[in-house]
Protein backbone atom coordinates (compact mmCIF):
# COMPACT_ATOMS: atom_id res chain seq x y z
CA UNK A 1 0.00 0.00 0.00
CA UNK A 2 1.17 3.65 -0.74
CA UNK A 3 2.31 5.52 2.21
CA UNK A 4 1.92 8.95 0.45
CA UNK A 5 -0.57 10.34 -1.71
CA UNK A 6 -0.51 13.55 -3.20
CA UNK A 7 -3.95 14.47 -4.35
CA UNK A 8 -4.19 16.85 -7.59
CA UNK A 9 -7.43 18.29 -7.35
CA UNK A 10 -9.18 20.81 -4.92
CA UNK A 11 -12.50 21.57 -3.09
CA UNK A 12 -14.77 19.26 -2.10
CA UNK A 13 -12.78 16.11 -3.79
CA UNK A 14 -9.93 17.09 -2.48
CA UNK A 15 -11.29 16.77 1.02
CA UNK A 16 -12.95 13.46 0.58
CA UNK A 17 -9.88 12.26 -1.01
CA UNK A 18 -7.72 13.50 2.06
CA UNK A 19 -10.68 11.57 4.79
CA UNK A 20 -10.07 8.13 2.95
CA UNK A 21 -6.49 8.60 3.45
CA UNK A 22 -6.62 9.24 6.63
CA UNK A 23 -8.78 6.35 7.59
CA UNK A 24 -6.13 4.32 5.53
CA UNK A 25 -2.85 5.15 7.58
CA UNK A 26 -1.86 7.18 3.88
CA UNK A 27 -0.02 10.30 4.23
CA UNK A 28 -1.58 13.26 2.38
CA UNK A 29 0.26 16.39 0.09
CA UNK A 30 -2.52 18.86 -0.88
CA UNK A 31 -1.87 20.79 -4.05
CA UNK A 32 -3.16 24.52 -4.40
CA UNK A 33 -3.24 27.22 -6.64
CA UNK A 34 -2.92 31.23 -4.87
CA UNK A 35 -6.27 31.93 -4.71
CA UNK A 36 -6.77 28.36 -2.72
CA UNK A 37 -4.44 29.10 0.21
CA UNK A 38 -6.84 29.13 2.60
CA UNK A 39 -9.01 26.07 1.19
CA UNK A 40 -10.23 23.54 3.23
CA UNK A 41 -7.88 20.79 1.16
CA UNK A 42 -4.82 22.33 1.98
CA UNK A 43 -5.10 22.62 6.00
CA UNK A 44 -6.72 19.03 6.20
CA UNK A 45 -3.47 17.48 3.86
CA UNK A 46 -0.65 16.70 6.14
CA UNK A 47 1.78 18.46 3.75
CA UNK A 48 1.13 21.30 1.23
CA UNK A 49 2.71 22.95 -1.95
CA UNK A 50 1.67 25.92 -4.51
CA UNK A 51 1.93 25.03 -7.78
CA UNK A 52 0.27 28.47 -8.77
CA UNK A 53 -1.51 31.30 -9.56
CA UNK A 54 -5.77 31.56 -9.52
CA UNK A 55 -6.13 30.35 -13.18
CA UNK A 56 -6.23 26.23 -13.19
CA UNK A 57 -3.95 26.65 -16.88
CA UNK A 58 -1.24 27.72 -14.39
CA UNK A 59 -1.85 25.62 -11.48
CA UNK A 60 -4.03 22.61 -11.01
CA UNK A 61 -3.31 22.24 -15.03
CA UNK A 62 0.15 22.76 -14.65
CA UNK A 63 1.13 19.16 -15.00
CA UNK A 64 4.64 19.65 -14.58
CA UNK A 65 4.49 21.98 -11.18
CA UNK A 66 2.16 18.92 -9.99
CA UNK A 67 4.84 16.32 -11.01
CA UNK A 68 7.81 18.62 -9.58
CA UNK A 69 5.42 18.60 -6.13
CA UNK A 70 5.13 14.82 -5.92
CA UNK A 71 9.02 14.47 -6.30
CA UNK A 72 9.77 16.64 -3.87
CA UNK A 73 8.01 15.79 -0.97
CA UNK A 74 8.28 12.40 -2.17
CA UNK A 75 4.36 10.89 -3.02
CA UNK A 76 4.39 7.45 -4.30
CA UNK A 77 1.39 8.08 -5.91
CA UNK A 78 -1.37 10.25 -7.40
CA UNK A 79 -4.76 11.30 -6.97
CA UNK A 80 -6.24 13.19 -9.70
CA UNK A 81 -9.94 13.39 -8.86
CA UNK A 82 -12.23 14.11 -11.09
CA UNK A 83 -12.31 17.06 -13.60
CA UNK A 84 -9.17 18.65 -14.35
CA UNK A 85 -5.87 16.25 -15.08
CA UNK A 86 -8.13 13.18 -14.30
CA UNK A 87 -8.69 11.92 -18.00
CA UNK A 88 -5.59 13.49 -19.11
CA UNK A 89 -3.48 10.57 -21.01
CA UNK A 90 -0.39 12.45 -21.03
CA UNK A 91 -0.09 13.23 -17.38
CA UNK A 92 -1.03 9.66 -16.69
CA UNK A 93 2.18 8.68 -18.68
CA UNK A 94 4.40 11.27 -17.32
CA UNK A 95 3.19 9.71 -13.79
CA UNK A 96 4.56 6.12 -15.00
CA UNK A 97 7.56 7.91 -16.47
CA UNK A 98 8.71 9.63 -13.05
CA UNK A 99 8.04 6.20 -11.61
CA UNK A 100 4.84 7.60 -9.67
CA UNK A 101 1.93 5.76 -9.47
CA UNK A 102 -1.54 7.21 -10.83
CA UNK A 103 -4.57 6.42 -9.14
CA UNK A 104 -6.72 5.60 -12.28
CA UNK A 105 -6.36 3.29 -15.48
CA UNK A 106 -3.36 3.40 -17.70
CA UNK A 107 -2.77 6.49 -20.01
CA UNK A 108 -3.63 3.78 -22.89
CA UNK A 109 -7.18 3.21 -21.99
CA UNK A 110 -7.89 7.21 -21.01
CA UNK A 111 -6.93 7.66 -24.56
CA UNK A 112 -8.77 4.56 -26.17
CA UNK A 113 -11.55 5.08 -24.40
CA UNK A 114 -11.78 9.11 -24.61
CA UNK A 115 -11.60 9.18 -27.98
CA UNK A 116 -15.49 8.77 -28.42
CA UNK A 117 -15.05 7.11 -32.04
CA UNK A 118 -12.68 4.36 -31.26
CA UNK A 119 -14.62 3.22 -27.42
CA UNK A 120 -18.31 3.08 -30.28
CA UNK A 121 -15.82 0.81 -32.53
CA UNK A 122 -15.03 -1.27 -29.06
CA UNK A 123 -17.92 -1.55 -27.40
CA UNK A 124 -19.98 -2.95 -30.79
CA UNK A 125 -16.90 -5.36 -31.53
CA UNK A 126 -17.57 -6.16 -27.62
CA UNK A 127 -21.06 -6.77 -28.52
CA UNK A 128 -22.02 -4.07 -26.55
CA UNK A 129 -25.34 -1.81 -28.39
CA UNK A 130 -24.27 1.83 -29.42
CA UNK A 131 -26.35 4.51 -30.64
CA UNK A 132 -27.07 4.68 -34.27
CA UNK A 133 -24.67 6.76 -35.40
CA UNK A 134 -21.73 7.32 -38.13
CA UNK A 135 -17.74 7.20 -37.14
CA UNK A 136 -15.61 10.79 -37.01
CA UNK A 137 -16.01 12.89 -39.93
CA UNK A 138 -13.62 15.76 -41.73
CA UNK A 139 -15.73 17.27 -44.43
CA UNK A 140 -19.14 18.96 -44.11
CA UNK A 141 -20.09 17.82 -47.22
CA UNK A 142 -19.72 13.59 -46.36
CA UNK A 143 -21.14 14.80 -42.51
CA UNK A 144 -23.76 16.17 -44.72
CA UNK A 145 -24.94 12.97 -46.20
CA UNK A 146 -24.54 11.12 -43.03
CA UNK A 147 -26.71 13.10 -41.28
CA UNK A 148 -29.58 12.47 -43.65
CA UNK A 149 -28.90 9.12 -43.10
CA UNK A 150 -28.82 8.96 -39.78
CA UNK A 151 -31.83 11.32 -39.34
CA UNK A 152 -33.11 14.19 -37.94
CA UNK A 153 -32.78 15.43 -34.68
CA UNK A 154 -29.66 14.26 -34.19
CA UNK A 155 -26.10 15.00 -32.07
CA UNK A 156 -22.89 16.20 -33.20
CA UNK A 157 -20.14 15.56 -30.73
CA UNK A 158 -16.75 15.44 -29.88
CA UNK A 159 -14.48 12.71 -30.44
CA UNK A 160 -12.40 14.11 -27.30
CA UNK A 161 -13.70 15.57 -23.95
CA UNK A 162 -16.74 15.76 -22.04
CA UNK A 163 -19.04 17.69 -19.59
CA UNK A 164 -21.38 19.20 -22.12
CA UNK A 165 -18.86 20.80 -24.34
CA UNK A 166 -18.18 20.27 -28.50
CA UNK A 167 -21.95 18.90 -28.56
CA UNK A 168 -24.98 20.67 -30.61
CA UNK A 169 -28.22 19.06 -31.18
CA UNK A 170 -29.65 19.32 -34.87
CA UNK A 171 -33.19 19.38 -35.31
CA UNK A 172 -33.57 20.48 -39.40
CA UNK A 173 -30.90 19.89 -42.06
CA UNK A 174 -30.77 23.39 -42.84
CA UNK A 175 -28.66 23.76 -39.43
CA UNK A 176 -26.54 21.05 -39.49
CA UNK A 177 -24.01 23.17 -41.24
CA UNK A 178 -23.43 25.60 -38.33
CA UNK A 179 -24.03 23.06 -35.84
CA UNK A 180 -21.10 20.95 -37.34
CA UNK A 181 -18.85 23.91 -37.41
CA UNK A 182 -19.51 25.05 -33.69
CA UNK A 183 -19.05 21.99 -32.34
CA UNK A 184 -15.76 21.22 -34.03
CA UNK A 185 -14.34 24.97 -33.15
CA UNK A 186 -15.60 24.27 -29.42
CA UNK A 187 -13.82 21.07 -29.28
CA UNK A 188 -10.85 22.44 -30.99
CA UNK A 189 -10.60 25.41 -28.47
CA UNK A 190 -11.68 23.07 -25.38
CA UNK A 191 -9.76 19.91 -26.01
CA UNK A 192 -7.08 20.65 -28.67
CA UNK A 193 -9.20 18.44 -31.05
CA UNK A 194 -11.71 19.21 -33.67
CA UNK A 195 -12.91 15.71 -34.57
CA UNK A 196 -16.42 14.70 -34.06
CA UNK A 197 -19.20 12.03 -34.84
CA UNK A 198 -22.59 11.83 -35.08
CA UNK A 199 -25.38 9.96 -33.17
CA UNK A 200 -29.17 9.41 -33.26
CA UNK A 201 -30.72 12.06 -30.70
CA UNK A 202 -33.01 9.15 -28.18
CA UNK A 203 -36.03 11.08 -27.38
CA UNK A 204 -37.53 10.83 -24.94
CA UNK A 205 -34.56 9.12 -22.41
CA UNK A 206 -32.92 8.43 -19.38
CA UNK A 207 -29.29 8.88 -18.36
CA UNK A 208 -28.20 5.71 -16.58
CA UNK A 209 -25.00 5.24 -15.69
CA UNK A 210 -23.34 1.73 -14.08
CA UNK A 211 -20.65 2.17 -11.24
CA UNK A 212 -18.00 -0.25 -11.96
CA UNK A 213 -14.77 -1.70 -9.74
CA UNK A 214 -11.81 -3.50 -11.90
CA UNK A 215 -8.82 -4.39 -10.31
CA UNK A 216 -5.48 -5.31 -11.65
CA UNK A 217 -6.00 -9.61 -11.57
CA UNK A 218 -9.07 -8.82 -13.68
CA UNK A 219 -12.27 -8.59 -11.47
CA UNK A 220 -14.97 -6.68 -12.54
CA UNK A 221 -17.89 -6.16 -9.80
CA UNK A 222 -20.82 -3.71 -10.69
CA UNK A 223 -22.26 -1.54 -7.44
CA UNK A 224 -25.00 -1.22 -9.49
CA UNK A 225 -26.60 2.07 -11.27
CA UNK A 226 -27.44 5.84 -10.90
CA UNK A 227 -30.13 7.76 -12.40
CA UNK A 228 -28.69 11.00 -14.21
CA UNK A 229 -31.83 12.54 -15.92
CA UNK A 230 -31.91 15.67 -14.14
CA UNK A 231 -29.53 17.61 -16.03
CA UNK A 232 -29.00 21.36 -17.25
CA UNK A 233 -26.95 21.73 -20.11
CA UNK A 234 -25.51 18.30 -19.86
CA UNK A 235 -24.71 19.13 -16.49
CA UNK A 236 -26.36 17.04 -13.80
CA UNK A 237 -28.31 18.23 -11.32
CA UNK A 238 -29.38 15.59 -9.29
CA UNK A 239 -28.38 12.29 -9.12
CA UNK A 240 -30.38 8.75 -7.16
CA UNK A 241 -29.92 5.29 -7.12
CA UNK A 242 -31.37 2.23 -7.71
CA UNK A 243 -33.28 4.05 -10.66
CA UNK A 244 -36.83 3.07 -10.05
CA UNK A 245 -38.10 2.65 -13.48
CA UNK A 246 -35.30 -0.31 -14.28
CA UNK A 247 -36.95 -3.83 -14.08
CA UNK A 248 -35.01 -6.10 -12.60
CA UNK A 249 -34.43 -8.08 -16.08
CA UNK A 250 -33.35 -5.12 -17.63
CA UNK A 251 -30.74 -4.37 -14.60
CA UNK A 252 -29.27 -7.52 -14.52
CA UNK A 253 -28.60 -7.15 -18.38
CA UNK A 254 -27.15 -3.95 -17.97
CA UNK A 255 -24.59 -5.05 -15.17
CA UNK A 256 -23.66 -7.92 -17.60
CA UNK A 257 -23.30 -5.60 -20.25
CA UNK A 258 -21.52 -2.96 -18.38
CA UNK A 259 -18.91 -5.36 -17.24
CA UNK A 260 -18.23 -6.75 -21.04
CA UNK A 261 -17.68 -3.49 -22.14
CA UNK A 262 -14.86 -2.78 -19.04
CA UNK A 263 -13.59 -6.44 -19.43
CA UNK A 264 -13.46 -5.22 -23.93
CA UNK A 265 -11.44 -1.91 -22.88
CA UNK A 266 -9.36 -4.16 -20.81
CA UNK A 267 -10.38 -1.60 -17.85
CA UNK A 268 -8.68 -1.35 -14.06
CA UNK A 269 -9.52 0.81 -11.23
CA UNK A 270 -12.99 2.72 -10.65
CA UNK A 271 -15.26 3.89 -13.85
CA UNK A 272 -18.67 4.78 -15.12
CA UNK A 273 -20.51 2.83 -18.42
CA UNK A 274 -23.01 5.71 -19.11
CA UNK A 275 -26.16 4.59 -21.05
CA UNK A 276 -29.11 5.66 -22.69
CA UNK A 277 -32.40 4.35 -22.11
CA UNK A 278 -35.31 4.76 -24.48
CA UNK A 279 -38.92 4.21 -23.20
CA UNK A 280 -38.85 0.76 -24.20
CA UNK A 281 -36.31 -0.20 -21.77
CA UNK A 282 -34.23 -0.40 -24.66
CA UNK A 283 -30.82 1.35 -23.44
CA UNK A 284 -27.47 1.53 -25.73
CA UNK A 285 -23.77 2.76 -24.54
CA UNK A 286 -22.96 6.56 -24.56
CA UNK A 287 -19.55 6.62 -23.02
CA UNK A 288 -17.23 5.36 -20.46
CA UNK A 289 -16.10 8.26 -18.08
CA UNK A 290 -12.05 6.62 -16.91
CA UNK A 291 -12.12 8.21 -13.31
CA UNK A 292 -14.18 8.84 -10.00
CA UNK A 293 -17.61 10.38 -10.88
CA UNK A 294 -19.15 13.15 -8.68
CA UNK A 295 -22.17 11.29 -7.95
CA UNK A 296 -19.92 8.28 -6.39
CA UNK A 297 -21.65 9.34 -3.51
CA UNK A 298 -24.78 7.93 -4.06
CA UNK A 299 -23.29 4.50 -4.72
CA UNK A 300 -21.81 4.18 -1.61
CA UNK A 301 -24.77 5.10 0.34
CA UNK A 302 -26.45 2.13 -0.88
CA UNK A 303 -23.89 -0.43 -1.19
CA UNK A 304 -21.84 0.49 1.91
CA UNK A 305 -18.17 -0.02 -0.34
CA UNK A 306 -16.47 3.09 -0.09
CA UNK A 307 -15.45 3.44 -3.54
CA UNK A 308 -12.38 5.50 -3.37
CA UNK A 309 -10.37 3.46 -0.68
CA UNK A 310 -11.46 0.81 -3.25
CA UNK A 311 -9.71 2.99 -6.20
CA UNK A 312 -6.31 3.58 -4.05
CA UNK A 313 -6.22 -0.06 -3.25
CA UNK A 314 -6.75 -1.21 -6.93
CA UNK A 315 -4.04 1.19 -8.20
CA UNK A 316 -1.47 -0.56 -5.27
CA UNK A 317 -2.34 -3.70 -6.48
CA UNK A 318 -4.59 -4.85 -4.05
CA UNK A 319 -7.74 -7.49 -5.47
CA UNK A 320 -11.23 -6.71 -4.95
CA UNK A 321 -12.06 -9.23 -1.88
CA UNK A 322 -16.00 -9.44 -2.96
CA UNK A 323 -17.28 -10.82 -6.17
CA UNK A 324 -20.80 -9.79 -8.16
CA UNK A 325 -22.94 -12.24 -6.38
CA UNK A 326 -21.74 -10.43 -2.64
CA UNK A 327 -22.90 -7.25 -3.44
CA UNK A 328 -26.19 -5.61 -1.69
CA UNK A 329 -27.69 -2.55 -3.06
CA UNK A 330 -30.37 -1.90 0.11
CA UNK A 331 -32.33 1.37 0.30
CA UNK A 332 -32.82 4.92 -2.15
CA UNK A 333 -29.73 7.38 -2.40
CA UNK A 334 -30.84 10.99 -3.79
CA UNK A 335 -27.78 13.65 -4.48
CA UNK A 336 -28.71 17.15 -5.27
CA UNK A 337 -25.69 19.28 -6.26
CA UNK A 338 -25.21 22.52 -4.55
CA UNK A 339 -24.26 25.20 -7.20
CA UNK A 340 -23.26 28.55 -5.94
CA UNK A 341 -25.42 30.29 -8.45
CA UNK A 342 -28.66 32.22 -9.15
CA UNK A 343 -31.08 29.99 -11.32
CA UNK A 344 -33.74 32.44 -11.51
CA UNK A 345 -30.75 34.92 -13.08
CA UNK A 346 -29.66 32.52 -15.98
CA UNK A 347 -27.55 30.29 -13.09
CA UNK A 348 -25.35 33.73 -12.98
CA UNK A 349 -22.22 32.06 -10.77
CA UNK A 350 -21.96 33.55 -7.27
CA UNK A 351 -18.65 33.94 -4.93
CA UNK A 352 -17.94 35.25 -2.08
CA UNK A 353 -17.62 35.10 1.74
CA UNK A 354 -19.83 32.50 3.45
CA UNK A 355 -21.01 34.62 6.56
CA UNK A 356 -23.22 31.82 7.84
CA UNK A 357 -23.31 27.92 7.27
CA UNK A 358 -25.32 25.00 8.82
CA UNK A 359 -24.87 21.82 7.82
CA UNK A 360 -27.69 18.90 7.61
CA UNK A 361 -27.62 16.49 9.98
CA UNK A 362 -29.28 13.11 11.35
CA UNK A 363 -28.64 9.32 10.35
CA UNK A 364 -27.98 8.79 6.43
CA UNK A 365 -27.87 12.51 5.86
CA UNK A 366 -24.26 13.77 4.13
CA UNK A 367 -22.86 16.73 2.75
CA UNK A 368 -19.85 16.90 0.74
CA UNK A 369 -18.26 19.97 0.83
CA UNK A 370 -15.05 22.08 0.98
CA UNK A 371 -16.69 25.05 2.44
CA UNK A 372 -16.15 26.47 6.36
CA UNK A 373 -17.45 29.41 8.19
CA UNK A 374 -15.72 32.71 6.86
CA UNK A 375 -14.48 31.10 4.12
CA UNK A 376 -14.24 32.98 0.51
CA UNK A 377 -15.51 31.18 -2.30
CA UNK A 378 -13.16 32.56 -5.34
CA UNK A 379 -14.19 33.19 -8.51
CA UNK A 380 -11.98 30.93 -10.60
CA UNK A 381 -13.14 27.60 -10.37
CA UNK A 382 -16.30 25.36 -10.67
CA UNK A 383 -19.70 26.57 -9.32
CA UNK A 384 -19.98 23.14 -7.11
CA UNK A 385 -19.58 23.93 -3.30
CA UNK A 386 -21.58 20.85 -2.10
CA UNK A 387 -22.95 17.48 -2.53
CA UNK A 388 -25.99 16.88 -0.43
CA UNK A 389 -26.78 13.19 0.01
CA UNK A 390 -29.51 11.36 1.70
CA UNK A 391 -30.82 7.73 2.26
CA UNK A 392 -33.64 6.09 3.21
CA UNK A 393 -35.63 2.19 2.90
CA UNK A 394 -37.66 3.62 0.14
CA UNK A 395 -37.66 6.82 -2.97
CA UNK A 396 -40.59 8.19 -1.38
CA UNK A 397 -38.76 8.29 2.06
CA UNK A 398 -35.76 9.74 0.38
CA UNK A 399 -36.98 12.84 -1.37
CA UNK A 400 -39.07 13.80 1.97
CA UNK A 401 -35.58 13.34 3.37
CA UNK A 402 -33.78 15.26 1.30
CA UNK A 403 -36.37 18.37 1.55
CA UNK A 404 -35.73 18.15 5.01
CA UNK A 405 -31.70 18.92 4.76
CA UNK A 406 -32.53 20.97 1.80
CA UNK A 407 -34.90 23.42 4.33
CA UNK A 408 -32.04 22.75 7.43
CA UNK A 409 -29.44 23.29 4.54
CA UNK A 410 -27.78 27.46 5.69
CA UNK A 411 -25.39 28.91 3.31
CA UNK A 412 -25.42 32.78 3.34
CA UNK A 413 -22.92 34.92 2.07
CA UNK A 414 -23.57 33.28 -1.79
CA UNK A 415 -26.42 32.07 -3.82
CA UNK A 416 -27.10 29.06 -4.42
CA UNK A 417 -29.51 26.56 -6.24
CA UNK A 418 -31.00 25.31 -2.94
CA UNK A 419 -34.15 26.30 -3.64
CA UNK A 420 -34.70 24.87 -7.05
CA UNK A 421 -33.72 21.63 -5.57
CA UNK A 422 -36.60 21.80 -3.66
CA UNK A 423 -39.26 22.64 -6.49
CA UNK A 424 -37.65 19.81 -8.37
CA UNK A 425 -38.20 17.30 -5.76
CA UNK A 426 -41.83 18.61 -4.87
CA UNK A 427 -42.74 18.56 -8.41
CA UNK A 428 -45.11 15.26 -9.31
CA UNK A 429 -43.27 14.49 -12.52
CA UNK A 430 -39.72 13.61 -10.65
CA UNK A 431 -42.09 12.12 -7.72
CA UNK A 432 -43.55 9.65 -10.05
CA UNK A 433 -40.05 9.05 -11.61
CA UNK A 434 -41.24 9.44 -15.12
CA UNK A 435 -38.74 12.17 -16.44
CA UNK A 436 -35.91 12.12 -18.99
CA UNK A 437 -33.26 14.05 -20.11
CA UNK A 438 -35.12 16.83 -21.40
CA UNK A 439 -36.58 17.50 -17.84
CA UNK A 440 -35.07 21.14 -17.02
CA UNK A 441 -35.08 22.26 -20.87
CA UNK A 442 -39.24 21.65 -20.32
CA UNK A 443 -39.32 23.25 -17.15
CA UNK A 444 -37.61 26.12 -18.04
CA UNK A 445 -39.20 26.78 -21.24
CA UNK A 446 -42.22 26.85 -18.93
CA UNK A 447 -41.11 29.17 -16.76
CA UNK A 448 -39.94 31.43 -19.61
CA UNK A 449 -43.75 31.37 -20.87
CA UNK A 450 -45.45 32.22 -17.32
CA UNK A 451 -42.76 35.27 -16.93
CA UNK A 452 -43.70 36.16 -20.94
Amino acid sequence: MFSKILIANRGEIAVRIIRACKEMGISTVAVFSEADREALHVSLADESVCIGPAPVQESYLNMTAIISAAVATKAEAIHPGYGLLSENARFAELCQQCHIAFIGPSAEVISKMGDKDIARKTMMAANVPVIPGCDVIESVEEAHKKADEIGYPLLVKARSGGGGRGIRKVERSEDFETAFLTASSEAEKAFGDGGVYMEKFLYPAKHIEMQLLCDQQGNVVALGERECSVQRKNQKLIEESPANTLTPETRKEMIEVAVRAAKAAKYTSVGTIEFLMDRDGKFYFMEMNTRLQVEHSVTEMVSNVDIVKWQIRIAAGVPLSFKQEDVRMTGHAIECRINAENPDKDFRPSCGKITLLHVPGGPQVRFDTALYQDYTIPPFYDSMVGKLIVCAQTREEAIRKMQAALCELIVEGVEHNAELHMEILSDPEFAGGDYYTNYMEKREKARNKEVS
